[in-house]
This record gives C-alpha cells, sequence and structure tokens, in this order.
C-alpha cells in the first residue's frame, strides 16, 4: 500500500502538568498530553481522526508564518494516513452473492466467507 504522509507544524506549549498542543493548519487541531513525548503521541492520533476520512488535505504552513509566544515550541508531527486507517479501521457489513454450491462448501468446511472476502480485497488491492 503506498505511504499517505502528513507532516503538520505543531505548536507546544506547557500548562501545569500538561503539555499543550495545537495544530494551526486543522480546525479543531487542540490536544494535550500528560508530557512532551506523550503530547506528540495524542498530536498523531488528533492528526489522524481530523484526515482519516479526508482525500485532499489542507496545506502546512510555512514555520516562518508561525509566531512563537514566549514558552511555545514548534514541533513537526508526521502521520501515515494509510497506517493509520488501516490500524483503527472499523469494519462494516456487506452483502455478498456467491454461487450457491461454493456457499455450501464453505459451511461444511466451516470457512468463514467474510474472512476469505477480506483476505482477497486485500491481497487484491496490496494492502
Amino acid at each position: 500500500m503506498e505511504k499517505d504522509m502528513v507532516i503538520y507544524p505543531a505548536i507546544f506549549s506547557q500548562d501545569g502538568d500538561y503539555t499543550l498542543v495545537h495544530v494551526p493548519d486543522l480546525q479543531g487541531g487542540f490536544t494535550q498530553g500528560n508530557d512532551p513525548l506523550d503530547a506528540v503521541t495524542m498530536a498523531e492520533d488528533l492528526i489522524g481522526n481530523l484526515l482519516a476520512d479526508q482525500s485532499t488535505y489542507p496545506q502546512p504552513s510555512n514555520p516562518e508564518s508561525i509566531k512563537l509566544e514566549t514558552g511555545e515550541a514548534l514541533v513537526y508531527i508526521s502521520v501515515d494516513l494509510a497506517a493509520f486507517r488501516i490500524k483503527y479501521s472499523k469494519t462494516v457489513r456487506k452483502n455478498v452473492t456467491i454461487p450457491e454450491y461454493l456457499n455450501e462448501m464453505a459451511k461444511e468446511q466451516k470457512i468463514n466467507v467474510s474472512q476469505v472476502v477480506t483476505e482477497a480485497l486485500k491481497t487484491r488491492l496490496g494492502v
């Protein structure tokens, strides 16, 4: 599967025991972490969730255009959206049509048809 990478600048600041994160290029781009490392993880999750169902993404800001206040730091966050979608995908119910004899053979051999269809689609799509 082709990678679908995005990289966005995020503004980190400290608020007591928490590290606040603002991704200015994304609407709703706010999160926080228990420490800077957790804040990076939360920012990756935030970006993934905000863009997972999109096919085009907002252009990242030029770092020179971001004005930092005292105590703020600029951190770049990268997310592989293809991997994010795979990791956090939900299952959906689909009706399929197959020949009756194949259905009977699958039942006799206790083959999970949904699993076979999923495996076939992954192979076909290169996932």
